[in-house]
């Protein structure tokens, strides 16, 4: 299956922001594009700001002069549906209405030609049901591009339930030879980016609502350990309290309010308040002239210790005692018992396991992060029982490593691990369930939501039981099935492993995860 002739029109029928960006890829890439929209005079003006931008941009030098003068030459506005008669595909960018769109679909049933490409450019509507209804569904499918569409190369094409393959295969050519970077997906709630996103946002605010950190230091976490390019509390405030809340919402009601997707009550709030973020002025942080962005909560300075003991293999942050030597801190080794470091004072540094340190004598956790080498900041949690000595030389330790330390609530998973490890569990049950596959979604979660890495690759860097032990010891200190890790997860981890041998390889999964710390 060929992609859609660059001597074949493309239509878009929506004149606002997103129409535009879409209908100037079209044209960029050589197509005869129209613009139309319910009112003329938007239509009108849409066409004659896509002329300007591509003006610019050969002024700028971007495109060639004489490119940009053809591509004036081939954009214009269509009245009425029927100008849009000899379209190949026509994108539709309307408001996010199922009865509108479903109408605005069967009117072009009677335009089009039969062999024409209709689609949606729908973030959160189901493909499927708005194909319901049409004479000829497989022709129907979702094109969802991100927002601003001519910078963002991400394109979800969305086959629904009545998809033809041929037709989402060539749409999935056409879309890439604009240029773009397509990925496939099933029709199903958020389809990629929106369903698996939603740990970014739903641990930050839980770890919020749980009273474990402030919004600017969880944010400096992500950034700064978890290599995410801005946190969930600015990124919030940037989209929309409103319409990131609505997204969340949304997602939640069409998985029939499973816990996985749970609301946050504090989001809802602040929504209700009318706090929406940078464009109502105040969301979970002022703006507006003179507004200071809060700081991140950052421990004084502790003596580092001046030897420290790696029990056993520390998994994810097995760098860390290359990082400590480096430092001038004496490390010995022992491969038997932990995982942990332990400190001169006899209290224990462990990696982020899901449990809490008040379960205890003496433990400190710490964060998981993208790069220990390249991280500038570590979390660290700590419980009733942690003496004083043994946080001030966990603090110590990774200040002489050149990181700046928040020490944050006494909460299972922390910030960063618990956020990953969901991730990598939604993206696990998508694979599973034939949303998409692994290297789709990794690709669709690094180009569409610029995550440093994809659920995948986390899950490849972390190890294959790492986050399935995480979320087993979260259930359990957090029950109610938000943290219940998915049968695929479950199911990778012996995959990997080639499977386990019989009763004794059963048994030892089982002590492997009820073991962990301590």
């Amino acid at each position: 299956m060929t992609a859609i002739e660059r001597s074949r029109t493309v239509a878009v029928v929506g004149a606002g922001t997103m129409g535009q960006g879409i209908a100037q890829v079209a044209l960029l890439a050589g197509h005869r594009v129209l613009i139309h929209d319910i009112d003329a005079a938007l239509a009108a003006t849409a066409t004659a700001l896509v002329r300007d931008r591509v003006e610019r941009m050969a002024a700028k030098g971007r495109l060639d002069r004489a490119e940009a003068e053809d591509a004036a030459g081939r954009i214009g506005a269509a009245d009425g549906l029927a100008g849009l008669a000899g379209a190949a595909l026509v994108i539709e960018a309307v408001v996010e209405d199922v009865t509108v769109k479903r109408a605005l679909f069967a009117a072009l049933e009677e335009v089009v030609s039969p062999d024409a490409l209709l689609a949606t450019n729908t973030s959160s509507l189901s493909v499927t049901e708005l194909a319901a209804g049409l004479a000829h569904p497989g022709r129907f499918l979702g094109l969802h591009f991100f927002n601003p569409a001519p910078l963002l190369p991400l394109v979800e094409v969305v086959s629904g339930s009545a998809t033809d393959p041929a037709a989402a295969e060539r749409a999935y050519r056409t879309v890439l030879g604009w240029g773009k970077t397509p990925v496939r997906c099933a029709d199903t709630p958020g389809f990629i980016v929106n369903r698996i996103a939603r740990p970014f946002y739903a641990e930050a605010f839980a770890v919020y609502e749980e009273q474990g950190a402030d919004p600017a230091t969880i944010d400096a976490v992500l950034r700064e350990s978890g290599g995410f390019r801005m946190g969930p509390f600015a990124l919030t405030d940037l989209i929309g309290q409103d319409v990131n809340e609505a997204v969340t919402r949304s997602v939640w009601e069409s998985f029939f309010r499973s816990p996985k997707f749970t609301p946050s009550l504090a989001q809802r709030r602040l929504v209700q308040s009318g706090r929406l973020g940078r464009k109502s002025g105040h969301g979970w942080y002022p703006y507006g002239e003179g507004a200071q962005p809060p700081a991140p909560h950052t421990a004084g300075p502790e003596e580092a210790p001046e030897k420290v003991t790696v029990v056993g293999d520390l998994g994810p942050a097995a760098g860390l005692a290359e990082l400590i030597e480096e430092a001038g801190i004496a490390v010995t080794s022992t491969a038997h018992g932990g995982p942990y470091i332990q400190l001169p004072g006899e209290g224990q540094l462990v990696l982020a396991d899901g449990k809490t340190a008040v379960e205890f004598t003496d433990v400190v956790y710490f964060d998981l992060a993208l790069d220990y080498r390249d991280a500038t900041r570590i979390a660290l949690s700590a419980g009733e029982d942690t003496s004083e000595r043994t946080l001030a030389e966990a603090v110590g330790l990774f200040q002489k490593l050149g990181k700046q330390v928040s020490v944050i609530g006494d909460v299972p998973g922390m910030i960063v691990a618990r956020t990953v490890a969901m991730l990598i569990d939604l993206a696990a049950d998508a694979v599973a369930r034939g949303v998409a596959s692994a290297e789709d979604i990794d690709t669709a979660m690094r180009l569409g939501v610029n995550y440093p890495l994809g659920p995948s690759e986390w899950h490849q860097r972390v190890g294959r039981d790492w986050a399935y032990d995480l979320l087993h010891h979260l259930d359990e200190r957090c029950p109610g099935g938000r943290y219940a890790p998915s049968l695929a997860l479950f199911k990778l981890g012996y995959a990997d492993d080639g499977g386990a041998d019989g009763d004794e390889g059963a048994d030892e999964g089982a002590d492997e995860a009820e073991e962990g710390t301590g």
